[in-house]
């Protein structure tokens, strides 16, 4: 996860910043300076220059509107700053031409951008206009750093050598290698794997592979949509393919959009081979929507099944070698991925931790206008299973005991990364505004200092068609957003839906527990030895399970189980309140699927109790039999209770630990 500094700070440290004069032998400000100071909403460190970012009152926008240029704008005091600063233009930071009327009442319409010579002092200018009377805010633009996770390309001649003979759900080549998807233990991609430590994404597949009418916007650098294993899954503009070139042919302010939208350089045109660029974009594009079973490279989480019902996505492109965006390009990114018509808005950049202290730093009072843009997606519906946008963050890759923003903030989901071992990898930030934890790869260490195996990363597509692997909280957080159109789509198979808030809590609870295997000490690939027990409870909820998730949806409860150790299990404690007045009926059925995927042995229903063993790590579901008022099924000469159908779904785990005193995932549940 790069480092992109976004500020918004208090009144305390404003009235510090290098936007006023020298604190030595300072006079006390006057009130006109105090006003001053109140209206900035960050400080001029690492902002672009030549650019500022204003909010106006309701009066000025009418006049900004028509405005000629910005020193003929219709208010005389900005025109007269722009004349003396040379100021070329005066442009609103939002697009008007889609859904206005939402945007005027949250006051989008008063976000305006002045672009003027880089070589004008930024602080100077910042000040004046801060004492125009009709300027209520002034916001430097701040750079946004690009990531700078490096790829490691993938030599097909390593896949030959590597695929195992497996029962894999779908015919790409390289799917044995992603661990992070079904991790059957091999050895070979990480010495210490764990089975079961991944996204149980074959259980998931078997649900359901995705639907096109779920639309993932990747905020990044450009995605490569001519690669043969993502363009079947992009998001086309069809009104702009078959459109006139520079011409905005749907009328949406953006020309020559096909394929999204290129916010580093304004153009239609998505680029993604320029110097410094790393393929970040396309390889977190490949993890969400890959084309899967078209015996070709990789799969992705929710790529469809090969007959062109995958998700779909787009690139709103922020990163471009060694171009930098500011805020303002940042929000209008994220304003256009609500109006292109994403439902899920997938972010692996953010701040470093500690950059903004809190959540009130970040958004108090909608004060920024990155925030802004981000209310408005998260308040957009683009699809009929969720009344508006989720948004989804990478937590960062410094190590800290905190999430950077915006991910931190307590609205957005900010997802930390586990290694194949199923144990933090050494880089996560952790604790606090961290949610959930998906896979995010490791480095194994073969030979101190410096050799060193990539199998353990997370292996995606890279652009011009090539594939490789990379590591981060970057990498983990398309899996969540993959997971989350996944279960968006399966919501849309049953007819289901969910309110932003409800389906965050779906995702946040739909996890495997973490804590139980968070002690002692475990080598990281330079060298050192991480403490586990700091990790303890600061991962977030816990591991994100798709099958879990889907089974949520679904509205089966998940019970989870340990590999190789038998359980006697009192289903009615899964049941309402766990106190329900069910007898349980020696009638199961558990699929021939089922059996095989959790190698199930010893089963029956004794004293109304499942006794099972699970000897591998899966995920299956089982239907019980219930009698509902009595003790008997009514019928014929018997008057008696109703019989019911209960299905589960179990998951068993190597890490999931069963003891005398119950199992640490439900304990409630084990006797």
């Amino acid at each position: 996860m790069n480092k992109c500094r976004f500020f918004v700070v208090s009144l305390a440290v404003m009235l510090l910043a290098s936007c006023m004069h020298d604190t030595v032998d300072q006079p006390v400000m006057s009130s006109e300076d105090t006003l001053i100071a109140r209206k900035f909403v960050n400080t001029s460190e690492a902002a672009v220059l030549g650019e500022l970012v204003i909010y106006v009152d309701e009066e000025s926008v009418a006049l900004l509107e028509g405005a000629e240029s910005a020193t003929r704008c219709g208010i005389s005091e900005i025109e007269t700053i722009a004349t003396e600063i040379g100021a070329v233009a005066i442009e609103p930071v939002f697009n008007m031409k889609v859904n206005a009327e939402r945007k005027r009442a949250r006051g989008m319409d008063r976000w305006y951008v002045v672009s003027f010579p880089s070589d004008v002092d930024l602080n100077m200018a910042a000040k004046r206009f801060a004492a125009v009377e009709s300027i209520e805010r002034v916001q430097f633009s701040t750079r946004v750093e690009r990531p700078t996770e490096q790829a490691i390309e993938l030599d097909y001649a390593d896949v030959i050598a590597t695929t195992r003979a497996a029962n894999m759900p779908f015919n790409d080549d390289m799917l044995p290698m992603q661990w992070h998807y079904i991790n059957n233990g091999d050895k070979q991609l990480f010495p210490t794997i764990v089975a079961g430590e991944d996204i149980n994404a074959a259980a998931a597949w078997e649900v359901t592979t995705g639907r096109p009418e779920i639309v993932v916007a990747v905020v990044d650098e450009g995605v490569c949509h001519t690669h043969p294993d993502l363009e079947p899954n992009f998001d086309v503009n069809e009104a702009e393919l078959n459109g006139s070139d520079g011409v905005d042919d749907d009328g949406n302010g953006y020309v020559d959009d096909i394929y999204g939208y290129n916010f580093v350089s304004d153009t239609g045109r998505i680029i993604w081979g320029r110097p410094h660029d790393s393929g970040h974009g396309t390889h977190v594009a490949g993890t969400v929507a890959a084309v899967n079973n078209n015996n070709l490279g990789v799969s992705g989480v929710a790529g469809g099944s090969g007959n062109g019902d995958g998700v779909r996505i787009f690139s709103s492109q922020i990163f471009s070698g060694k171009d930098e965006l500011g805020v303002k390009g940042i929000a209008a990114a994220i304003e256009y991925s609500a109006d292109r018509g994403a439902s899920i808005l997938q972010c692996s950049w953010g701040v470093e931790p500690g950059q903004i202290a809190n959540d009130t730093a970040f958004a108090t009072g909608s004060v920024s206008v990155e925030y802004e843009a981000l209310e408005y997606f998260i308040e957009t519906k683009n699809c009929d299973a969720l009344d508006g946008g989720l948004v989804v963050f990478a937590a960062g890759n410094v190590g800290k005991a905190s999430a950077g923003y915006p991910g931190a903030y307590n609205e957005y989901i900010a997802v930390t990364a586990f290694a194949p071992d199923g144990l933090p990898a050494y880089y996560t930030c952790y604790d606090r505004g961290c949610n959930i934890s998906a896979p995010g790869g490791e480095y194994y260490m073969i030979a101190p200092p410096s050799t060193y195996s990539e199998k353990g990363l997370v292996l995606s597509t890279l652009p011009e068609g090539k594939y490789g692997y990379m590591q981060g909280t970057s990498m983990a957080c398309p899996h969540v957003s993959g997971i989350a159109a996944l279960a968006l789509s399966y919501a849309l198979d049953l007819g289901k839906s969910y309110t932003v808030d409800e389906f965050k809590t779906l995702l946040l609870t739909s996890v495997n527990e973490f804590d139980s295997v968070l002690t002692g000490f475990k080598p990281n690939y330079s060298g050192g030895n991480m403490n586990l027990t700091t990790y303890k409870g600061k991962m977030g909820t816990g591991k994100i399970d798709a099958y879990r998730v889907l089974m949520g949806v679904r509205g089966t409860v998940s019970i989870p189980l340990p590999v190789g150790q038998e359980v006697i299990l009192d289903l009615n404690r899964y049941l309402g309140d766990g106190q329900v007045s069910l007898k349980t009926l020696s009638e199961y059925t558990i699929s021939d699927e089922t059996r095989e995927h959790l190698g199930i042995v010893n089963d029956a229903i004794l004293g109304g109790k499942l006794i099972l063993t699970c000897t591998k790590p899966g995920a299956g579901s089982i239907t019980v039999a219930f009698v509902a008022g009595g003790t008997s099924v009514g019928g014929g000469q018997l008057t008696g209770g109703m019989r019911i159908e209960k299905e589960f779904a179990l998951i068993a785990r190597e890490n999931h630990v069963a003891n005398a005193d119950g199992f640490v995932d439900n304990a409630e549940g084990w006797l």
